[in-house]
Formats: C-alpha cells, structure tokens, sequence
C-alpha cells in the first residue's frame, strides 16, 4: 500500500514560492478584469439585485432609490461592474488562495476547502433582515399587512354593492372588519359609536373618514338606484357640515358627523341595515388604523443610489470577514502561523480590535447596531480560536500514530 502523502515532500523555495504567488495574482487580476467588463452589461440588473433588500423594507409610498446628481447613475452603474467583477471572482480568489496554502496540509485537512468557500457568502441571508431593522418602524409591518388585505375585501365589498349585492357585500366587510379587529400586532381596531377611536393624527382620520362616506354614498347610488336618491341627499348634506367642520379644524366633530352620515343609509333598506353597519365599520377601521400607521412612521427615508450602494458593499465585505475569520484562523493554524495558545493569551487585545473595527464599520454610531456588528465578530474570533485547537490536536493525534520512517 502506498504511504499518505507528507507536507515536508512538497517543500519548495522562497524564491518558488514567490513565483507561484505572482502566477496565482496574475490569474486573479485577469479574472478581475475580464468578469469585470462583462458585468458592465448586466450593471443595472445586478444593482437591482444589491438593492433589493432595501427596496423589500421601505414603505411602498417610498420605495425608490434616488440620484443627486447627473452622472450619479452612471457612476454607480460602472461601480457596480467593477465590484460584480470582484465578487464573480471570489471563488477564483479562494481556490488560488488555497492552491497556495494546500501543499502544506495533510490531506485530512484539505477538505475544509468547502466550508472555507460556502461560508464566504453566506453573509448575503443576512442583509434583508438588518434592513428590516434599519428602515422598518417596529410593529408596523403588520399593521400594514393588515391594512392592505383589508382595503382588498373593501374594495371587492364596494363592488358589490355597486351591483346591488348588499348582502354579499356585507359578508365581505364583515371578513374584513374581524381581520382589522383581531387581536395582536397591527391591530386596526376603532372603538365607539361606529368604531371611533380619536387617533395621535386625528386630523388624518377626520380626513380619511370624509373621503370614505363620499366613496360609500357613491356606490350606494351605483348599486341601488333611484329609491336611494332621498336618503342619499340628506347624507350628502350631512357631509357638507362634516366638510366645514374639517374647515375649521375641528376634528372630533367632522368624524361623528360622518358617523351620523352613515347612520342615515340604513334607512334605504332597514332588512340589509347591519349590512351598511358593517360596510360603514370598514371604513372607519381602515381610517383609524391608516391614521395610526402614519402617527407610527411620520418619518419617510429618501435613500440615494450611491450612498445605499457604499453601505450594502460595506456591510456585505464586513459580514464576508466575519464569517471568513473562523476558517482564516484555521488556515494559519494549519500552516503553523499561529497557535491556540498565541490566539488565547491575546485575546482580550483581539475583544479590543473587534469592538473598534465593529464601531468603523457600523452604519451609524448608536449601541444596538455596534452590538450587532460586535457580537457576530467575537463569536467568530472565539470560534476560529477552538477550531485551531482543534486542528492542533488532530495534527498532535495523527503525528503520533504516523509511522516512523526505516
């Protein structure tokens, strides 16, 4: 049987090891090149691709990306090619990386090539989930959730009634009056005569509710007609003092009128009254939870294409060395650079260097997101401290039991 192949038979030179290194940046520097200028034709698909995480978590009144400038969009179009060129070589970078460094590992040792790879994006799951945090109010993506799924049964309910289906429609915004009103997050519940609940933005659910009683009044006349015609003219005079109320800022009273307004619709059909009730609700439930959801994100970002272009670069080339560190630890453990021991003795010195390096990279200056920087990097540092432990002792095992040569 053939003897394991040893690190000492693949010993070579300075000077050839210089060579390699030269030969292996050679070939990274073309592939730079080359998938670089190819990139330069898919660059507005592959920003796209780099924003959407941001785009997935602003509001949907906001979710654009602006540019300053007249040769801002060109500008990030051809930063992007070069960046894509860097990134599509990556796997080229690691394979020449450990081309490098593999003559001198056991073969045991050289099947952490994978890990050393897959672990070097992995960090891109991460980004959806710190823009979430960064640019969504906390506890409003529900209620918005909430409110777009109950303006969809609205709309369907309004539909109809402007066929003259007053049950049907009254089924449907029953469905959604009890989805707006579930308890938990998001909840769009109003409370009151017709569900009115004085909002911290009153005056945006004044407004909302003017809105609704003329959308409402509107498909009662589609739907049902001339019989409706007298009611509907006493309701829509009713709005006009609702209008001169708002006029006068007085916003309490312009929602009770509207209130009363819809009140008076039931009089055109008494069998299918708690079909207007319930139609009149979903308004007003849509009215205060919009109304609350602006109170709750009264800030709108308007992000531009450079600035977030730099901070998702940043952040992925920060979280791509975070998860590397562990596996470039090992590596150096490997090639006997450095030891557990070294690593442990300075490892208050190395808590330093990562709370430092977390504070630069961090896109702002407050204490949550340095944690969230931080903690991932310490985790890491110790983890690629136990692994060079671990590949010591592997090393130590298998030395002990290699046979001693004749």
């Amino acid at each position: 049987m053939a003897a394991t192949a040893s690190p000492d038979e693949f010993k070579m030179s300075l000077s050839e090891h210089l060579t390699e290194l030269r030969s292996r940046l050679i070939k990274v520097t073309v592939s730079v090149l080359v998938l670089g200028g190819a990139s330069m034709v898919f660059a507005k698909e592959i920003y796209g691709f780099l924003m959407r995480p941001v785009l997935l978590n602003l509001p949907p009144e906001a979710s654009t990306l602006v540019y300053t400038s007249a040769i801002e969009e060109i500008n990030v179009y051809m930063k992007v090619g070069l960046y894509a060129g860097i990134f599509l070589t990556t796997p080229v970078i690691l394979w020449q990386i450990w081309g490098f460094v593999a003559p001198g590992l056991y073969p045991s040792e050289r099947r952490f090539i994978w890990p050393f790879i897959i672990f070097g994006t992995v960090y891109l799951v991460l980004l959806p989930q710190m823009f979430g945090f960064l640019l969504r109010e906390e506890g409003s993506t529900e209620l918005e959730q909430r409110l777009a799924t109950g303006r969809l049964r609205q709309e369907d309910a309004v539909r109809f009634l402007r066929l003259g289906e007053l049950a049907r429609a009254g089924e449907l915004a029953k469905t959604a009056n009890q989805e707006l009103e579930a308890t938990g997050e998001g909840q769009a519940k109003a409370e009151g005569q017709f569900g009115v609940k004085l909002n911290p933005k009153v005056s945006v659910e004044a407004l909302h509710n003017l809105e609704s009683l003329g959308k409402l009044a509107d498909a009662v006349h589609d739907g049902l007609g001339e019989p409706a015609k007298p009611v509907l003219n006493e309701v829509l005079q009713k709005r006009e003092e609702a209008v001169e109320s708002y006029r006068k800022s007085d916003w309490p009273k312009t929602i009770a009128q509207c209130d009363e307004g819809a009140a008076m619709l039931q009089r055109i059909d008494p069998e299918h009254s708690d079909d207007f009730l319930q139609l009149w609700r979903v308004f007003k439930n849509l009215s205060a939870g919009q109304a609350s959801y602006e109170a709750a994100n009264w800030t709108r970002p308007m992000l531009s294409m450079s600035e977030q272009l730099t901070l998702v670069l940043v952040l992925e080339l920060a979280f791509g060395v975070i998860f590397e560190l562990p596996l470039v630890m090992m590596v150096l453990g490997m090639v006997g650079l450095v030891s557990s021991k070294f690593l442990f003795k300075y490892q208050r010195h190395a808590f330093v260097v990562c709370l430092i390096a977390a504070a630069i990279i961090t896109p702002t200056g407050d204490a949550v997101n340095l944690s969230l920087m931080a903690g991932p990097m310490l985790l890491c540092y110790e983890l690629g401290v136990l692994l060079v432990w671990l590949v010591e002792k592997r090393r130590a095992k298998e030395t002990a039991i290699a046979p001693v040569p004749k």
